[in-house]
């Protein structure tokens, strides 16, 4: 049973730093690649979990197209179940759009009143109109900012199966808006059903809100996904996760993971977002450096926080990586080794890049410029495969895909591939839930 009143005892946090090279070109700028592993404190066994009370927002679709395939009535019971695993000390609150918005169900305290009178309130919600997207989503995060949990996970759950056709359209406003609402304390994490609504829009509100992407090639998995993304929120332990690199100034550091870098002064920050118990974040990070000295060397500093100091507070606590760089001829550094397993995961995620670049391409009918997407990342990884397995199979993957994006691919195809790639690039299991330490 989940307690609100006991304290919880937070376990074997971890934080692993991995260079790609230790020598940097003392005559020219190099760029180099960390490897970083961040796993979440667990919760103890021989204690009471108190998790943060949560406070959610629904935001459903009722445009005519959700009338289709039973979408809808799976949308509403989706809901509906999802509300029943929530504990009195939470709060949700209902939203359904099409061009107009209703507030089905108020924000509200989940009592067993409260979500009987949810299910009587949807059960009259009926497919009609367009699809006002933003105003729908506004509506949820004010329902869910009007009873902001100070401790607690605050966040909506936009569902659409369709393009965002009145009111504000743009991806990247719609973006802005959603990292705005993340810095006032308002996460968003986003549903896609079926194969007509814009997975970049999607995607990039999530990430920018500080949840979660999904898509659902049906309405068996937009169930799934629903119940999976409450049962994940239920499980936070550290919120607002920030990986934080101090660098010289003049060092650049970038993610090729799909997670914001803000910072400067020699100081980058990488917003990692919520993190449940136990779960594994492999973050890759490039770090460009500017000419120096033979001999020189350049340090960094590594460490991970959170909002609320789970990671210090846990046992035992987490403590910052050193690691230093040194500045060589080229012979030196033409000679030196690779770290393999860095480059596996650098690899993989210039490949998932590439394959959505080519979704975008193929859709487009550029079907040229689609292969080519994926034939220069091809020959950038064989250059360094060697005798690889791994990497050797990343080369022959992309290959093989080359082919297959030269011509019209269905549309749900697109889809999946694009989303297979997005869960890849964020460490995300195939069916959508985070990736868990294994502690055994």
């Amino acid at each position: 049973m989940t307690t609100h009143d006991q304290p919880s005892r937070l376990v074997d946090p971890r934080l692993v730093v991995r260079p790609d090279r230790r020598l940097i070109r003392a005559h020219g700028r190099s760029e180099r690649y960390l490897l970083v592993e961040v796993v979440a404190p667990t919760i103890a066994a021989d204690v009471a979990h108190r998790r943060p009370a949560v406070n959610l927002a629904f935001v459903l679709d009722r445009s005519g197209s959700m009338g289709a395939n039973n979408k809808l009535p799976l949308a509403k019971q989706a809901t509906l179940e999802a509300i029943d695993r929530l504990d009195v000390a939470d709060r949700f609150a209902v939203v359904t759009y099409d061009d107009r918005v209703d507030v089905t169900m108020p924000a509200t305290d989940a009592t067993p009143d409260a979500r009987r009178t949810a299910s009587r309130a949807l059960a009259t919600v009926e497919p009609r109109g367009s699809t006002n997207l933003h105003a729908g989503w506004l509506t949820g995060c004010e329902q869910v900012a009007a009873g902001l949990a100070e401790q607690g996970v605050n966040r909506v759950l936009l569902l659409t199966d369709g393009l965002a056709n009145v009111g504000v359209t743009d991806r990247e406003q719609l973006a802005r808006l959603a990292f705005d609402l993340r810095k006032r304390g308002v996460t968003t994490s986003t549903f896609g059903v079926g194969v007509d609504f814009d997975e970049a829009l999607l995607q990039g509100m999530a990430d920018e809100g500080g949840g979660h992407f999904y898509f659902a090639s049906d309405v068996a998995q937009m169930r799934d996904h629903i119940t999976s993304e409450v049962g994940e929120t239920l499980e936070v332990v550290a919120r607002e996760v920030v990986l934080e690199l101090v660098v010289p100034e003049s060092v650049h550091v970038d993610s090729l993971s799909p997670f914001r870098v803000e910072g400067s002064g020699g100081r980058a920050r990488v917003l990692l977002g919520d993190m449940v118990s136990g779960q594994v974040l492999t973050i890759a990070l490039r770090l460009t450096f500017d000419f120096g000295d033979v001999g020189r060397e350049v340090g960094a500093l590594v460490r991970v926080g959170d909002r609320d100091h789970a990671f210090d507070a846990a046992s035992p606590a987490l403590a910052p990586v050193s690691l230093a760089w040194q500045y060589a001829d080229h012979a030196a550094n033409d000679a030196q080794a690779r770290d393999v397993e860095v480059d596996r995961v650098v690899a993989e995620l210039f490949a998932q890049r590439a394959r959505q670049e080519a979704v975008r391409l193929n859709r487009e009918g550029q079907f040229e410029a689609a292969r080519a997407a994926l034939g220069g990342v091809r020959q950038r990884v064989a250059g360094y495969a060697g005798r690889d397995q791994r990497l050797n199979e990343i080369v022959a993957e992309l290959r093989d895909q080359q082919d297959r994006f030269a011509a019209p691919m269905p549309e749900a195809s697109r889809k999946s591939v694009h989303y297979q790639a997005s869960l890849a690039s964020r460490m995300r299991q195939p069916d959508g839930r985070s990736t868990k330490a294994d502690r055994a």
